[in-house]
């Protein structure tokens, strides 16, 4: 059997979590009477400090969700370079919601005020595209699970709220962040519009993710919810999954964060550098390595020609890290021999 170290998304409910499915009470949602699903919205909302949450199908929604909240048709969102709403949603800010987009560039995916400031165009005039809002990634994905800096994400907020700008927390690992900075999550929370946060991730749910926001925002998001198609039924067998990873498996994320700094020098990573539950490595060939590895055991994701990303998480235990460790950098050694050695200076 291989060690998953693709995402964590690849996470199985447990056998806890499955009896928390079988036993949901269950309702319409569409018509507001699943009974989990409204437990759900009410326990996130009140752990982020908002008025009101909504459950959604997936982080996407969730995330386009909060923009279209924010950024009318034709209006420009601000974002890292490497944030989730910008790769890895396939254009839908612009396809469902009319969202222009720019983006700063970054180290980490760390956001610096600056940086945001010297981009942001509040008032563009008739000619140009003014900006609406700004979004930020906590933890962020592609920046290596890296937790952003609170003073830094304070003076963004303070910039936005001077000029009339929405803001949106990309929070889908938001309880990474949480467990590996000490900060409640309503602190991590505070001053932004909308939030998402994910349950399919490091909290092992099958489905689902929840945007928190104001009242009126979530009232608003959910009739955009039922036109994106994402009106559900009797979904609190999903609800209930949620609800049993807030109470489970929030605080054992901590080990996914030591798991992965066990794992980041098997790839040439400072554990140091390893903020929570992700490690992105420079290999060359970054393919090749990938299926290599796979053959030997573990399987791991590419980001690119010479990036390779590791994600721990509750399927990982201490023992399958350490022979993942051990996988990694045996192959490793050889992989960095050949790449020195061949005429070509790469990987045949």
């Amino acid at each position: 059997m291989s060690i998953d170290l693709r995402s964590d998304t690849v996470t199985m409910p447990s056998d806890g979590m499955r009896h928390a499915m079988a036993n949901a009470r269950v309702g319409d949602d569409v018509y507001d009477e699943d009974p989990e699903v409204r437990d759900l919205q009410d326990e996130v909302a009140d752990l982020l400090g908002m008025e009101a949450a909504l459950f959604t199908p997936s982080g996407t929604m969730a995330n386009q969700l909060g923009l279209r909240a924010l950024v009318r048709p034709g209006a420009e969102l601000l974002a890292d370079q490497d944030a989730h709403v910008v790769r890895a949603e396939l254009g839908a800010a612009a396809v469902l919601s009319g969202i222009t987009t720019r983006t700063w560039q970054s180290v980490e995916g760390r956001v610096r005020a600056e940086t945001v400031q010297a981009l942001a165009a509040p008032n563009a005039g008739s000619y140009m595209v003014s900006t609406a809002a700004i979004a930020i990634e906590d933890t962020h994905n592609f920046g290596g699970g890296s937790v952003q800096d609170h003073a830094e994400v304070l003076a963004v907020q303070r910039f936005a709220r001077e000029h009339g700008l929405g803001l949106h927390l990309d929070g889908a690992r938001l309880w990474n962040a949480h467990v590996a900075s000490g900060r409640p999550l309503a602190a991590l929370a505070d001053g932004f519009d909308t939030v998402s946060v994910c349950l399919s991730k490091g909290l092992g749910a099958p489905v689902g993710s929840v945007l928190a926001a104001s009242r009126d925002r979530i009232d608003e998001a959910k009739v955009w919810r039922k036109r994106f198609g994402g009106g559900m039924r009797q979904v609190g067998i999903l609800a209930a999954a949620g609800r049993y990873a807030l109470r489970h498996n929030v605080t054992r994320l901590v080990e996914d964060h030591d798991h992965a700094r066990l794992l980041a020098a098997s790839v040439g990573v400072d554990p140091r550098a390893v903020d929570t539950n992700i490690v992105i490595a420079t290999v060359p060939n970054a393919a090749g390595f990938v299926t290599a590895a796979a053959t030997a055991g573990v399987r791991l994701s590419t980001l690119g020609p010479d990036r390779i990303r590791l994600v721990t998480h509750l399927g990982v235990s201490t023992a399958d890290a350490r022979t993942a460790a051990g996988i990694l950098e045996r192959l490793l050694v050889g992989w960095s021999r050949e790449a020195t050695t061949s005429p070509a200076g790469g990987i045949s």
